[in-house]
């Protein structure tokens, strides 16, 4: 099994959803002999945001690229592979300002790749990405749940994933971990009790 686990977090060791991914990796590895785990801190490694060079390789053709969208497709294109090659997927996803943090939704915008994780047709759009299986680690600071208008979260990862074709999606969520040490503590024990029947 190869399992890609990725963090977004900044808030290092007092990260809640770091904590979570760490126990969700931890527990498949448990579960399969010889798993391969391959880390994204995109803290530590963040990913640029798009730019016109950037966009450029990932959408356009070869013919229609420029020399510098050429050069920038290989590394590009290297997240939706890693993507695309890994059974499991484990991403910590926190609430920051209603949405993911920024430097998640960089790397989310690569995996968005015309003709590689999606397709268009006169039916509609059509995911290419359903093979990895993705589980969340979703923290929130207060209680959102799906339908709220201030939640751009879960609603994005649901509907981001759904795009591109995973159709195996879990979402672990500890919520309600600004409300004090008390509540922290027992919606984290609780996303543990999830992660430990997954």
């Amino acid at each position: 099994m190869k399992i890609l686990h990725i963090d977004s977090s900044t808030t290092g060791p007092d990260s809640v959803s770091r904590e979570l991914t760490a126990a969700i990796v931890t527990h498949l590895a448990a579960k399969t002999s010889g798993a391969e785990v391959q880390r994204l801190d995109l803290v530590a490694n963040p990913v640029a945001h798009l730019d016109d060079v950037t966009t450029g390789a990932l959408r356009l053709p070869p013919e229609a690229q420029s020399d510098a969208m050429k050069a920038a497709a290989p590394a590009e294109l290297a997240y939706l592979q890693q993507f695309m090659g890994a059974d499991v997927a484990v991403i910590g996803a926190p609430m920051y300002n209603f949405t993911v943090p920024s430097q998640l939704k960089a790397w989310i915008d690569r995996l968005g790749v015309p003709g590689v994780s999606f397709t268009y047709s006169e039916a509609g759009p059509k995911g290419l990405a359903g093979n990895t299986r993705v589980i969340i680690a979703s923290t929130q600071g207060g209680m959102y749940e799906a339908g709220d208008a201030a939640e751009h979260q879960e609603s994005l990862l649901r509907v981001f994933f759904g795009f591109i074709g995973v159709t195996d999606l879990t979402i672990v969520r500890a919520d309600k971990i600004g409300f004090g040490p008390e509540m922290r503590a027992a919606s984290v024990a609780a996303a543990k009790a999830e992660i430990a029947a997954l």
